[in-house]
């Protein structure tokens, strides 16, 4: 597995399929979970594009370094950007489950011109709300105890985070880091999105239901699909519906 060196941190990266292929495609996993997470779904992404998956920091076989500041939204967003220079990639189709979609909405922000094209998977945009912001701050801080007191026995269910490495450390840091959000920024970029989306999201994902519909409906012409009898963890749950949705929508989109 190759690395670049991110100022003494290092991060992972894999490259599947042909460079010669169409729009070239960046996922990014879910908190706690690794680029793993795909393996079922390589295979079929990866037949006619280049992919590229990437360990976030303190997840997978990339680096988790003990100096909080290392952990942040604009520190990933960086990362992603290197890991799509070191490929050789200028612009790609930008994607991801969960912490995944929303670095994937934030590289947006930062980085538009970038963009080929977004795939936002049982993800949310974040909080308008300061309040509502606080209190998902507050589960990031509560996860980031448990991987403290816990270490991998802190892990949820979801078949996503049984895959790959975990550093129970790295885990914690990154909750702080990475997982808090701290202003409403890309919630208020959804308008301004002008790059084909698809938000996808599985039927029994309730927690992120209502912001599959949102996102839906304040990206302008974003495509939504709901994978029947899926969870959290669309691509694993469901890996013929998932690959199929994907692969369509690049094949038409991008």
């Amino acid at each position: 597995m190759p690395f670049i060196d991110r100022d003494g941190v290092t991060v992972s990266y894999e490259i599947h399929g042909d460079a010669s292929g169409g729009v070239p495609l960046l996922l990014s996993h879910g908190y706690s979970a690794s680029s793993a997470m795909w393996t079922s779904n390589l295979p079929a992404l990866s037949a006619a594009r280049q992919v590229v998956t990437w360990d976030i920091r303190g997840h997978g076989h990339s680096a988790s370094p003990s100096d909080p500041s290392a952990y942040s939204e604009a520190a990933s967003v960086a990362d992603m950007a290197a890991v799509l220079d070191r490929c050789g990639i200028d612009k790609a189709a930008v994607g991801g489950l969960s912490l995944g979609g929303y670095l994937s909405l934030a590289f947006h922000c930062a980085l538009a011109d970038r963009v080929a094209a977004l795939l936002l998977f049982d993800t949310g945009p974040g909080y308008k709300n300061d309040e509502a912001r606080e209190q998902w701050n507050g589960y990031a801080e509560a996860r980031a105890v448990a991987f403290e007191r816990e270490g991998v026995g802190a892990l949820s269910e979801s078949p996503e985070v049984g895959m790959g490495t975990h550093d129970p450390k790295g885990l914690a840091l990154a909750a702080r880091g990475i997982l808090t959000q701290h202003d409403a920024g890309v919630i208020n970029s959804l308008p301004s999105i002008r790059v084909p989306t698809l938000v996808l999201v599985g039927s029994n994902d309730t927690p992120f239901l209502a912001a599959a519909s949102y996102m839906a409906a304040k990206i302008p012409g974003a495509t939504k699909i709901v994978i029947d009898d899926a969870g959290h963890a669309s691509n694993i749950d469901q890996p013929a519906a998932f690959n199929e949705a994907v692969v369509r929508f690049l094949e038409e989109e991008s």
